[in-house]
This record gives structure tokens, sequence and C-alpha cells, in this order.
């Protein structure tokens, strides 16, 4: 949630730089923008509620000139959504300006102190006390970066910030607990909340750590606050290219990453064997196994925990990760943690591995961003190699987390050889299962149920947590109360809620046929619309989506379909699904 992105370099067209950049953060939610620059000592602000498109049109973005500027999209969390509360915002002397990311907890506190020191605020935001408090550092005769820093001690809470000073061609940049990657280009250097709103001008990162502040100046330079010293940060290429980060002839990004899955399922599967088998290990040797994760990724590791008790023969723990501190008191030095986020900025997930780190458990995690906190933070890493996912809704790093947790349970029973070719066969089905046939067979469903009011959804075994993600899936994008359950909980309570034509997604396997079809059957009988996903028809079906049985890999073949549809539905009813309403794409407050 929230997306900033500062510039700072030779080229003289900062508004259009930093324009173009936000266009590319538009996945991570939000319901304001702007952009500030500075012009002879002065420093310029555009900024409103609504979509960049919007805003730009009316403000004109590109209007903002110089060599250094920094940008934002705000998704609220303190203070309504309004143009007052939109960032970025000023000091009281109008020499300070701020874009954040995060919540200063204790925020009430310093904008008191500050109103007791002769300050006003404008906005209802935590955000406005960060340049008074810069300001006020600077009045008491520090400099600029001085002022910054020892402002910055004075907050608690998480933040991504970016800082300019009118009287000064420099931008400062920090982060505690948010996501915030520096870009090194040939003209000039991007910090930004994520890697696409500058992939078209560098793949050179640097991936921040905690406590990070940068200065640009004349030189470049990183002081950390928790080690109180300059420090040195490596600098690493990024194997995303600028084509896998645009939409290239798809209506919307999620269509394209449903699509994607041919290949990056395949990539996910091309692991580091050694690094497999080092995991292994720790899995045997482990007193206590516990997954964490949220939403879509949570439904990966519960699946995965179907897989560990059929394959392996092992309980292991799912957690949704708000709730794992609750699990504290079962951690200790020989427990594994296996913690599960596309973005590895989670703010729960972050806060559930902190929990285990202060019990010293061992971490293990699967992400798709390298350098994000979560990966740093763990004692070793699995990579989805999924590439950017652009749409908030996780859809090709769903089927890559289940692709990855299959083969490593596979590989833990000595099959990973036989795990890799199962994911591998994959490849023509999923290309059927994403072609435009296909996608046309949905769309006549999907005129069937843009009207309804429910749909529910049923499975068992490891269709129990694919119905679960489906659910998810449908009403993300096409806010259509979608529930997904187990087969045999219908009867305790929900099926009151049955009535002539409720639509029903039926989740179908070859180990479950029997007593899901039973389901199935006592839904129809009190008037509900049966929709089957199954290797064959069945004659309580009224519409059939034929996916082939794949037996242990049914999980990711089922759920594409079902991605699709949610995607038909958003679009036939009028909605973006790529930008999902009080949606972001990465959580990164709890």
């Amino acid at each position: 949630m929230c997306g900033i992105v500062g510039y700072i370099g030779n080229r003289n067209d900062v508004g259009s730089l930093l324009l173009n950049s936000l266009k590319k953060l538009e996945y991570r939610g939000y319901d304001s923008c702007g952009v500030a620059g500075i012009s002879d000592r002065e420093i310029l602000v555009k900024k409103d509620i609504g979509k960049i498109e919007e805003v730009d049109k009316k403000l004109d973005f590109s209007s903002v000139k110089g060599s250094i500027g920094i940008a934002h999209t705000r998704w609220s969390t303190h203070g309504g959504v309004t143009k007052e509360n939109a960032h970025p915002h000023l000091s009281n002397n109008k020499k300070i300006a701020v874009v954040h990311n995060g919540i200063v907890e204790n925020y009430q506190e310093l904008r008191n102190f500050l109103k007791e020191n002769g300050f006003s605020f404008y906005s209802s935001t935590d955000t406005e006390v960060i340049p008074n408090l810069i300001e006020f550092e600077m009045r008491n005769g520090k400099n600029f970066e001085k002022a910054t820093i020892d402002a910055l001690r004075k907050i608690e809470g998480s933040y991504a910030v970016l800082v300019l000073n009118a009287d000064e061609k420099k931008l400062i940049a920090a982060r505690k607990g948010a996501p915030l990657v520096l870009g090194a280009a040939d003209d000039g250097h991007f910090v930004s909340s994520d890697i696409p709103s500058f992939i078209e001008h560098t793949k050179d990162v640097t991936y921040l750590h905690d406590g990070d502040v940068i200065i640009f100046g004349n030189s470049l330079k990183i002081f950390n606050l928790l080690e109180d010293k300059e420090v040195i940060r490596p600098v690493d290429t990024v194997e995303w290219n600028i084509e896998q980060a645009m939409k290239g002839n798809f209506d919307h990004f999620m269509l394209k990453e449903i699509s994607e899955q041919v290949e990056t399922i395949q990539r996910a599967v091309e692991q580091d064997k050694s690094i497999i088998f080092e995991i292994v290990q720790q899995i045997k040797e482990a007193k206590g196994i516990f997954f964490v994760a949220c939403g879509t990724s949570y439904h990966a590791c519960l699946t995965a925990s179907y897989l560990f008790s059929k394959i392996a023969k092992m309980h292991v723990n799912v957690v949704v990760a708000s709730e794992f501190p609750s699990y504290e008191h079962f951690l200790t030095d020989k427990t594994l943690v296996i913690a599960v986020s596309q973005s590895g900025e989670t703010a729960d997930v972050l806060e559930a591995v902190k929990t285990a780190k202060n019990k010293n458990s061992k971490i293990i995690s699967l992400v798709n961003v390298m350098g994000s906190s979560l990966h740093r933070y763990s004692d070793q890493s699995l990579m989805m190699h999924a590439g950017p996912e652009i749409c908030v809704v996780a859809t090709k790093t769903y089927t890559s987390q289940l692709a990855i947790l299959t083969l490593l349970i596979y590989a833990l029973v000595g099959k990973y050889e036989e795990g890799k070719k199962e994911l591998k066969y994959l490849w023509n089905l999923i290309y059927n299962l994403t072609s435009a046939n296909i996608r046309e067979r949905i769309k006549q469903l999907s005129e069937r149920l843009k009207d309804s009011n429910h749909i529910f959804l049923i499975g068992r075994g490891l269709q129990y947590p694919t119905a679960l993600e489906a659910a998810l899936k449908i009403k993300e994008v096409s806010y259509i109360h979608a529930e997904g359950f187990s087969g045999g909980e219908l009867k305790h309570g929900t099926i009151a809620l049955i009535e002539q034509g409720t639509p029903c997604i039926v989740f179908v396997s070859e180990e479950n046929e029997k007593e899901i079809i039973s389901n199935a059957i006592e839904i129809k009988t009190r008037g509900g619309y049966i929709i089957g996903v199954a290797s064959k028809n069945n004659e309580v079906f009224d519409f059939y989506i034929k996916v082939p049985e794949v037996g242990n890999t049914n999980p990711i073949a089922q759920i594409i379909p079902i991605q699709t549809l949610a995607y038909q539905l958003a679009t036939l009813r009028g909605f973006d699904p790529d930008r999902p309403r009080n949606l972001a794409k990465s959580v990164t407050v709890k």
C-alpha cells in the first residue's frame, strides 16, 4: 500500500519522470496522488484525490521541472480521502516536503509537542508531523541532514520516507519496516517502493536495510540509524525486464499474469537442487514446523499441509501470520518457521518472523522479491522466479508457491525427480487452460453469474484450500460475495443459504469424487446451480469446466479457470481487476 518514488540527477523533466514512475506503482492501491519538485528555492506541490490520470489531467504533473523531486500514491490509513491529506506534505515554513509510506505510531505525542512549539497542522494525517519535526530540528541550528536523522530517531512505527529541502539540492530517503529500494541509472538515482517504477531506466538496484538513511547530494552515502554509522550496501542486478512489467497486448495485467503461468510454473520448479535438499534436511531435523502467511499465500500453505500429510506422512502447523504471536509459547530454537510472501514486505508476516527470531527459531522463506525484508531476515530462502506481479490480486505467484512447496515435499520423501516430472507435465495442460477457447467458454459462465449476490465453492481434501482461494479471487475483483467450504461442512449451517439458482462451484478429484458429488446433489436438490470443475462431466453439473486429473498437482490446475472466471466477472460488471477497491498489493502496515 502507498507507493513512493523520488529522483535526483541530471535530467530537467522530473515531473514527467515521476508521473511515469507513479503509473507503474498504481497496482499497490491508492486513493490520491501527488508530486513535488524544487524550483528557484521553492517547493512546488501538485496533489489531489483520484486516479493518477485524472489528477494529472487537472494539475499537469509534467509542468514540475527541475532535476530533483518526489511523488506518492496514498492509500488512506490516518485521515480520510481528501486533498489536504494527500502527499506530499510540507513543513510550516514550506521549505521541507515529505512523502511517507507507513504509520507514525506516536504521531499524537509528536503533534502535540510541535503545537506547543508554535506549529500548525493542515491535515489529519500522521505524516505531517515529519516535515515539521525536521523544521523544528533545523530551527535549533542543525543542518538538513542532521535534522532529518534526529527527527527520524524520534519516530516510532514504520516508515519509508523521502524528504526534500527547498534550499539544498539534496534528497534524503529512509526506511524502517516499509519497503524502499535504490536504483542507479546513468543520468541519476531513483529511490522507490518497488522496482517496476524505474525498471526501464536501470536494472542496478540496492536493497535498503531497516534503519538505512540515504543522503543524495554531490555524492551518495548511507547512514544506518541502528548501527549509528555509515554503511555500504551491495548493488544487485535484477532479472526482470521492462516487457515483463508492461501489459503488452493484454487489456489488464491480471489476464496477462494468468496467461504467464505457462512459463512461471516452469521457472518456479528450476530451483537450486542443493538448496532444496538443505531445506529438506532442516525439515527433517526440526522439532515443530510452522508455515506462516497471509491471504493467498496462506491458502498455498494450507494446501501444502495436506500434501505433507499425504505424501510425507508429516504434520505441519499452518497459521495466519497476524495470529502467529499467539503461538510463540510453542517456539524453541529447534522450531522451523517457513514464511511465505510474494512481496517479502507483508507487515504481519514480518512481525511473525520477528516473534520466531526472538525464540531463536530457524527461518526459511519463500519470496518473489530478492532483497526484500523477509528475504534478508531469513536464514535461507527459495525464490519464486515469477517476475513482477503488477495486478493487486495474486495469480501466478500462487501457483508458483504451490509448485515450489510440492517439489519440496517430493524431495522430502526421496522423490525429487518424480515431483519435478509431475510439475513439468503441467506445461501443456496450463497452456490449454489459459487459451482463448477456454476463456470464451468461461465467459459464458460469467454471463450467467455476473448478477449473482452469492457464490459458494466446495471441495474436499486438496480441493478444500482450492475452494478457499477460488472464493477469495472472485470476491477480490468482482465484489460478489463468495465463500469456500469443505464439502462436509455445508450441512452444518451454510446449506440454509441455498436458494433457487444459487451458484455453487464444486471441485472434484478422483480421490473425493463420490463424497463431493454427494454434497453437490444436496445443494442441487435445494435449487442450487452446480458448476463442476472436474476431469469428467457428471449429470449433477449444470455447467462443466473440464480440468484433467493430475493427482497431487490438481490444486495448481484447478485454480486457473477460476482465476479467469474472477477476471471475466470483474470486467463484465465494469470493474478494474488490476486495482480492486480498498485493496493494496503489499500490506505493509499491521
